[in-house]
């Protein structure tokens, strides 16, 4: 089983690192890796759901942990500080960041998981697949399988032969302004925004409706645009200059407040976890479900201290450069602040994220968007810092910049990492598995991964290129990985400290995020929600990646506002019929989820060998429009055909589950 998941967590962190550096974007592994165990561990008479799960896990983390480094480290590379991905120095951002994404997710998980606001899409659906596997149930697999047929057919066609468009956008320019919108097609999105439900759905739209249908025209009209551009690139850089910063902001004061909400149920976790230990001491017998046992709270306390030893070390003499002109005492002094922020402002955003988990998914969680939240803050503190010191220099602005990317490089390991964790224990929580397995199976997979992910991106640095910078002369420009969330991350720290940043639309962000905070609140006592980061998370998302989310949702209030007219609810018999098709719903989303999650790995490993993400593509370039046109009658078809299956009578998939419950 631990063979089978190192190997797994090899394959699948090569396949991401390419995408995650060529498109900033990489595929949640988790469902894929699950589905891979599956077919393996089948060979082997005694293997079980639980085992399963393990080798999933390990092998997830693979992916988290190449997202979290590909996204940020690079900056380092773009900013001229490092000439490559050095392997020791990578591999201990890696094993810190990894490490203190898992041990931050502990106290978490009880209060996470009891959240019914949370649906933790992969989650489910992998947790919904292991168990269908498990259980050999005719209905329950054929679900799955036309749900993975159809989502991994649709993904083939989207970004292999790409036949079909991911997305399609119409703009146009007024005189004064410019107008439109857009949609995504991605068949995994919109299943994830069947599995999250309406509540999210509306949240995002209403985020969509105030970044595109509002800010894009207004902000249009108050900056200009140049009228030799097409519509679309112009919106599309407004987005990127602009509108983001106002999701950032908002996402910055709702992560916070989601924070101050999450705090009386973690305290209440982490008392009722000392409780026992002290019971323990005393030498009374503790009478927990092996389904809640986490790793001891003072084990979790233990690795988080001597994890900030080799931290307080990688930023003091790798992550800042020896030939600085600084002296000893601000090295160790600017160090020892990165460290303590890396560990109480990584445990907030690691919270934020976590949250995210089960909020939206992993797939679409934003990391770039607390990312950049935590550059800024740290940013800030440097300023404050360096604003004290008597004696300053001309390397203090370049000495901020490298170590505040550097130190956000470690927290967004431990984001990527905290967020799997999440979707992992909810998986734990579908199947039975106990916690402290589960938890120590991770850190086994942050230790292998992080050991083999520098090579990857090595290589992959020497093949290419990375965000402008080359290895050698007269490397192909058109090749080379743009890593665009690094190359984002290190306008943000310079343009802070030339103070030359959209802090304009970050307070608007911040604003809008309040007046969220008190809707919500006022919908709370009518039984609804406006989740604040949901909303944040619509402006800063592209149209591309939030609307298809967007549709789901909508499509599964449909189902379930048909089914609540088509049964008399409140007899048993009838809820058994109405949990059927919910259930029959849940399977064919989750196995769509799936089959295009593996759709993806699949596609990244002849991408990477022909070192083109178009070395399937099929399409002639003169037929490329009518490729939107298709895909929205496609997603039409796929829409309509859930709403059938879920909606079809006589079938007995979920029944007898059902019944059990």
């Amino acid at each position: 089983m631990l063979i089978l998941g190192i190997i797994l967590t090899i394959i699948l962190a090569a396949a991401n690192a390419f995408l995650g550096l060529k498109v900033g974007n990489t595929v949640s592994a988790s469902i894929p890796a699950a589905v891979i165990s599956m077919g393996i561990l089948r060979f082997f008479r005694n293997s079980n759901i639980l085992e399963n799960n393990m080798v999933q896990i390990m092998a997830s983390v693979g992916e988290s942990l190449t997202a979290g480094i590909a996204f940020i480290l690079p900056a380092l590379i773009i900013l001229h500080v490092w000439d490559g991905f050095h392997y020791w120095q990578t591999v201990a951002v890696g094993l810190v960041g990894g490490g203190l994404g898992v041990l931050f997710t502990i106290p978490l998980r009880r209060a996470l998981l009891q959240d019914k606001t949370l649906r933790y899409p992969e989650g489910v659906a992998i947790g919904n697949v292991l168990k269908a596997s498990e259980n050999r149930e005719k209905g329950d697999l054929q679900a799955l399988t036309q749900g993975g047929l159809i989502g991994g057919l649709i993904a083939f066609c989207q970004s292999g032969l790409q036949v079909l468009a991911d997305g399609f956008q119409f703009w146009a320019k007024g005189s004064t302004t410019i107008f439109g919108f857009g949609f995504g097609f991605s068949p995994a999105l919109i299943a994830a925004g069947y599995i999250v439900g309406v509540n999210v759905a509306l949240s995002l739209l209403t985020g969509v409706i105030i970044g595109w249908v509002i800010g894009v025209p207004v902000l249009s009209h108050l900056y200009g645009f140049v009228s030799t551009e097409s519509a679309t690139d112009i919106a599309v850089a407004i987005w990127r200059s602009h509108i983001r910063y106002i999701g950032v902001g908002t996402m910055l004061v709702g992560g916070l407040w989601t924070l101050c909400t999450l705090f009386k149920p973690v305290v209440h976790s982490i008392m009722t976890s000392v409780a026992s230990l002290r019971e323990i001491k005393l030498g009374k017998k503790v009478e927990t479900l092996r389904t809640e046992r986490d790793i001891p709270i003072n084990y979790v306390l233990w690795g988080v201290l001597l994890l900030l030893v080799p931290l307080f070390f990688v930023i003091a003499f790798t992550v800042i450069p020896a030939n600085l002109s600084i002296s000893t005492h601000l090295r160790y002094l600017i160090s020892g602040v990165s460290t303590l922020y890396v560990l109480f402002g990584g445990f907030v955003f690691c919270s934020v994220m976590a949250y995210f988990a089960g909020l939206i998914g992993s797939t679409n969680s934003p990391v770039s968007g607390l990312l950049v939240s935590s550059l800024l803050v740290l940013c800030l503190l440097f300023l404050v810092l360096f604003g004290m010191q008597a004696n300053t220099s001309a390397d203090l602005d370049v000495l901020g910049v490298i170590v505040a990317v550097g130190s956000t490089a470690i927290i967004g390991a431990a984001l990527a990492i905290s967020n799997d964790t999440m979707q992992d224990l909810k998986v734990g929580q579908i199947v039975g598995s106990t916690p402290w397995k589960q938890q120590v199976m991770l850190i086994l997979g942050v230790i292998v991964s992080a050991f083999v992910v520098p090579p990857i991106l090595q290589l992959l640095y020497n093949a290419y290129g990375i965000g402008g910078v080359f290895p050698r002369p007269n490397m192909n420009p058109a090749q080379m990985l743009s890593a665009p969330q690094a190359g984002l991350m290190a306008a943000v720290a310079k343009g802070v400290f030339s103070h030359n940043l959209e802090w304009g639309m970050i307070l608007t962000g911040a604003i809008i995020a309040v007046i969220c905070i008190v809707i919500d609140e006022i919908l709370k006592q009518f039984g609804t929600r406006l989740p604040v980061l949901a909303v944040g998370l619509g402006i800063y998302l592209p149209l591309d990646s939030s609307t298809p989310v967007i549709i789901g949702g909508l499509l599964s209030y449909l189902v379930a506002f048909r089914l609540n007219h088509l049964y008399h609810r409140g007899k048993p018999e009838v809820e058994v019929k109405v949990h059927s098709h919910r259930h029959r719903g849940l399977l064919l989303c989750c196995g769509i989820v799936a089959g295009a999650s593996l759709m993806g790995v699949i596609l990244a490993i002849p991408f990477a060998i022909k070192e083109s993400s178009d070395a399937l593509k099929i399409m002639p370039a003169a037929l490329q429009p009518f490729a939107g046109l298709l895909s929205m009658a496609v997603t039409a078809l796929l829409c309509i055909w859930i709403y059938r299956v879920v909606m079809r009578k006589g079938d007995t998939v979920g029944v007898e589950s059902a019944a059990r419950q």
